[in-house]
């Protein structure tokens, strides 16, 4: 009973734990980097976002002050203590970088030169020296601090110099580089759909081939047309590029959505006298917006996301950059090491992108709905 329409399968668990185990999957990276945009990088670097909630164990190296010395006889003395002004509780300390948790809090440790040192667990500590100290000495401690969350990482981000512009730069990159393709390719892919001429079946073959041509294979050929024929660095040049990288993609999804549609429904209207134009503007059109709005939200974002194009065919200075840009080079720096701020830039840069996904998502629907009835 298992193949008749309207019947249950006996395989519906399965498919509701794959779909259950493939949501946690996704889910699962957001979270921690949701977790991690809120933690500032010490924490981040000490424990996982799973451990956020609990104190973190870090590691501190502060001067001993010379205004606190104290000089009895042969012995020189400095007290105070390691959280200055502050609190927290000392778990371990050193008197070496190599070494900072050398010793437990309130055990005093015999360093070179016959110096002692003893921290405890409130942070005062006592360093004593029978020889002149001549400079501030260095004081290696690991301290539990609590769980701290901010909105330091956005702070940072938002308030940074020229992130609105990078923002309308990444608007003006974005928006024509996914009409563009759209407009070109919807006409490519009716004439491949359902026009007939010498030479079809080898272009489609080629817009196959362009599928999987690499990026990076034609970054450096592409700059230097672009740069012959005067548009290279510009936005007009990221317009064509990213045009020339999408039209592949564009062409091959429409054209098998267009393939698709009822024969019928155009074969009557040349029948009527309808020429290919108004065929293409008044039924194939309407009809393929579900594959035309699905191309649009693949174009967006991986326009909106994109790095490695902007790179190369944007200025390098920062009146041209756009946020990805903005984020690498800026903000981050060539390590890219500070993940919070990494964090934090992933849910601001995809704001937009989710905005225009339900956005077109709606308009998908109405699409099929609308092209479902004659």
């Amino acid at each position: 009973m298992d193949n008749i329409a309207g019947t249950k399968s006996s395989l519906s668990w399965a498919v509701n734990i794959s779909v259950v185990l493939l949501v946690v999957a996704w889910l699962i990276p957001t979270v921690g980097l949701l977790v991690s945009s809120f933690r500032d990088r010490d924490q981040i670097s000490a424990s996982g976002w799973w451990l956020s909630p609990f104190p973190v164990e870090q590691n501190y190296s502060v001067k001993a002050p010379l205004d606190d010395l104290v000089v009895d006889g042969d012995l020189n003395t400095i007290t105070g203590n390691v959280f200055g002004e502050g609190s927290g509780t000392v778990v371990r300390f050193g008197g070496r970088r190599a070494a900072p948790t050398e010793f437990a809090a309130g055990e005093t440790a015999d360093l070179r030169r016959d110096r002692t040192l003893l921290v405890e667990a409130d942070g005062s500590f006592v360093y004593s020296s029978p020889a002149e100290i001549k400079r501030e000495p260095s004081i290696y401690f690991s301290a539990e601090s609590p769980p701290d969350f901010s909105m330091g990482n956005y702070e940072t981000i938002m308030a940074s110099d020229n992130m609105d512009r990078a923002f309308i730069n990444t608007l003006t990159v974005t928006i024509p580089a996914t009409i563009i393709p759209i407009l070109i390719a919807a006409f490519a892919a009716y004439a491949l759909a359902w026009m007939d001429f010498k030479g079809r079946g080898f272009l489609i073959a080629m817009v196959v081939g362009l599928l999987v041509v690499p990026l990076q294979l034609a970054l450096v050929p592409l700059l230097t047309l672009h740069n012959q024929v005067g548009i290279g660095q510009s936005f007009l040049g990221i317009w064509m590029a990213h045009t020339g990288f999408g039209l592949p993609l564009a062409i091959y999804l429409l054209r098998n959505y267009m393939v698709g549609l009822p024969r019928d429904i155009i074969e009557s209207a040349k029948v009527d006298g309808a020429t290919d134009f108004q065929v293409f503007t008044k039924i194939v059109l309407p009809l393929s917006f579900p594959a035309l709005a699905s191309f649009a939200i693949f174009q967006f974002l991986w326009t909106w996301n994109d790095l490695l194009v902007a790179k190369v065919f944007l200025p390098s200075n920062s009146e041209s950059w756009v946020m990805t840009v903005k984020i690498a080079d800026d903000l981050l720096g060539s390590r890219g090491g500070d993940w919070g701020i990494l964090a934090a830039a992933a849910f601001i840069s995809i704001a937009v992108p989710l905005i225009v996904f339900f956005t077109m998502q709606r308009y998908l629907v109405r699409g099929l709905l609308a092209g479902s009835v004659k």
